[in-house]
């Protein structure tokens, strides 16, 4: 019985649970991107007190690595990253487009178990973190930067559905040609990210604590410079 907490902030909406054997028992939630790095700790003591849980007993920290907000980002892996060096406790991070790609998958309705999942974060012009994944989970394009344009997936869409979520999918809708994409708004949250974590705690999937970074997957844009 793994107990974690698990931490979701890379993209607009950042959240908090701690989870046992990867069900939600706490959560919450800030849907304020940038009041991110002030919500964390304070949500984090309240779901302590409020859930009577204590720090020392978490089995292992978990959290989203990227790609998504840089601010976000380095927020969620230094807090987490702390919390494993002060309880000398195993870290698990877990990349955005897939935590994306499960909550799609846990919402799910009968029709749409045989389409394909394209989560898309916004990065900038015509520019997306994307991947894609069947309703099995299994990852057919890996995640990657793309930039999009009317041909993007064009193959793949004529012989399958894609449903495209995020924050970045908008874009992509105002391009793409064909009636076999669709477009749906699913919000993914920590309650996702802790499935995922219990599925790698049990696999003994940890990452290195002191040398773990965020996976930004581009560098960072500065309009200043630009």
């Amino acid at each position: 019985m793994a107990l974690l907490l698990n931490l979701d902030t890379a993209t607009e909406v950042a959240s908090i649970c701690i989870s046992v054997d990867g069900i939600s028992k706490a959560f919450k939630q800030n849907e304020q991107q940038r009041e991110h790095a002030s919500f964390v700790h304070l949500a984090i003591k309240e779901l302590i007190d409020e859930g009577g849980f204590n720090l020392g007993d978490v089995d292992a920290f978990s959290v989203t690595s990227g790609p998504g907000s840089y601010t976000g980002l380095r927020v969620g892996m230094a807090t987490v990253k702390g919390f494993c060096y002060a309880f000398s406790k195993p870290l698990i991070t877990v990349n955005t487009l897939e935590v994306m790609a499960k909550a799609a998958i846990d919402t799910l309705t009968y029709k749409e178990e045989k389409s394909l999942l394209c989560p898309m974060i916004d990065a900038r012009r015509m520019e997306v973190f994307t991947a894609l994944y069947d309703a099995d989970f299994k990852n057919i394009i890996q995640p990657q930067s793309l930039i999009l344009n009317e041909t993007t997936f064009q193959d793949i869409l004529a012989k399958h559905k894609i449903i495209f979520f995020g924050s970045g999918s908008s874009k992509f809708k105002a391009v793409y040609p064909t009636s076999n994409g669709v477009f749906k708004s699913i919000v993914s949250t920590a309650k996702n990210l802790a499935s995922l974590a219990e599925r790698d705690f049990n696999n003994k999937r940890f990452s290195d604590v002191t040398y773990s970074q965020p996976n930004y997957f581009k560098d960072f844009y500065n309009p200043i410079r630009s």
